[in-house]
């Protein structure tokens, strides 16, 4: 599937499991049905994690998701012990799975952005998702 082919689908839409893996395949994560939601977030923090401007991931309840392999964890944030690659974090109840580890050939659309007071200034706002200057409220 070409890059301007990749189906864009809502949170709604999510009726099977959703499969990710890191880089090296060792560490394997499965969701049941769709996620909480889906955002992107813009802080220092996750942009010095990611290495990247931005980070994005679906939300889902712990219970949700299994994972299988060895990560190690730092503030939350967690990467393969192997490959290095950081596949998703941790926060109370909550399992943010990245969005980039995703196996499937959909990609979920973020709904909101937080933190947009750091975005870049060349990254405009997602079209219809909800903006929050600092944390989501």
């Amino acid at each position: 599937m070409q890059a301007s082919e990749q189906k864009i689908i809502s949170v709604r839409d999510v009726k099977q499991k959703i499969k990710a893996s890191c880089t090296c395949g060792d560490v394997r994560i499965e969701a049941d049905g769709a996620p909480d939601r889906v955002g992107v977030c813009h802080c220092r923090d996750c942009q010095r994690h990611h290495g990247a401007p931005f980070y994005a991931a679906a939300i889902f309840s712990k219970n949700a998701v299994s994972v299988t392999g060895q990560t190690r964890e730092h503030r939350g944030r967690h990467i393969c012990t192997t490959c290095g690659a950081s596949v998703f974090a941790i926060s109370g109840d909550e399992i943010e799975l990245h969005l980039g580890v995703l196996d499937a050939e959909f990609y979920l659309k973020p709904s909101y952005e937080c933190w947009t007071i750091r975005r870049v200034s060349w990254l405009v706002p997602i079209e219809g998702a909800l903006q929050f200057e600092r944390d989501r409220t």
